[in-house]
């Protein structure tokens, strides 16, 4: 039975956590606590399963799995809400080819799932809060756009293009769809250029060291998060 190492990050109150479950790279599961989010993961973890399953890869849905916490970060910046300033230890292991091309394959299907479901929504749609609180799903699209060049910039020292692409979509000139479809292609050139010395070496800087895979993490971490929140909605995207 596959056992999933856990990586945890909140206050030291244990309030608001997200877990990692960094051998499924993107699958994440948030709580108002600790304990919620933990409970929250085993679920997470299936629909992960079930949605990679769908992209083609080679994952049984059905097996069974337990989990157990390998790592609790509580003290740092943004905490609990995906950290871009935490390096767990496997954020440091090399990145090849054929994994770059792995998660280049998720990164394109969380976008497409993303992308397919905001095309049936109406500008209304699009516009309007939700009834229980929270930021209407155009202000979630455009955060999911606008993060995506950050998290690389962090890593590579630099990631131009998406600036634009995201205030494009801002000014109304493209569509979401349109919008991620060129998001992703830049995510495609710039990794496609990478040398090994950046797929393999953390940079360092001032708010602690940056890997690649990192940045592929929260990418993907990101995305899902969106998808999986607008999932909880009413019309929202199913997993």
């Amino acid at each position: 039975m596959t056992t999933y190492d856990l990586f945890l990050e909140s206050g030291p109150r244990h309030r608001k956590t997200m877990v990692h479950v960094l051998a499924l790279l993107g699958c994440v599961a948030v709580g108002p606590t600790t304990a919620e989010a933990l409970a929250a993961t085993p679920d997470a973890i299936r629909a992960f399963r079930r949605f990679l399953n769908r992209l083609g890869e080679d994952i049984d849905t059905d097996s069974p799995f337990a989990t157990r916490i390998a790592e609790h970060i509580t003290k740092g910046d943004f905490i609990g809400n995906g950290s871009p300033y935490i390096l767990f230890a496997p954020d440091n292991a090399p990145l090849n080819d054929t994994e770059i091309a792995l998660l280049l394959g998720r990164i394109v299907g969380i976008g497409e799932a993303l992308a397919a479901w905001s095309a049936t929504r109406t500008t209304a749609a699009l516009d309007e809060s939700p009834p229980n609180g929270g930021r209407p799903t155009r202000e979630i699209l455009r955060h999911v756009l606008a993060a995506r060049g950050s998290y690389l910039a962090a890593a590579l020292g630099s990631a131009p293009g998406f600036g634009p692409i995201a205030s494009a979509f801002e000014r109304g000139e493209i569509s979401f769809p349109e919008a991620l479809a060129r998001s992703t292609a830049r995510i495609v050139t710039i990794l496609q250029a990478t040398t090994p010395e950046q797929r393999t070496t953390a940079r360092q800087l001032p708010s602690g060291p940056k890997t690649l895979r990192q940045a592929l993490r929260r990418i993907l971490e990101h995305d899902w998060e969106h998808l999986a929140e607008l999932s909880r909605r009413p019309g929202g995207p199913l997993l």
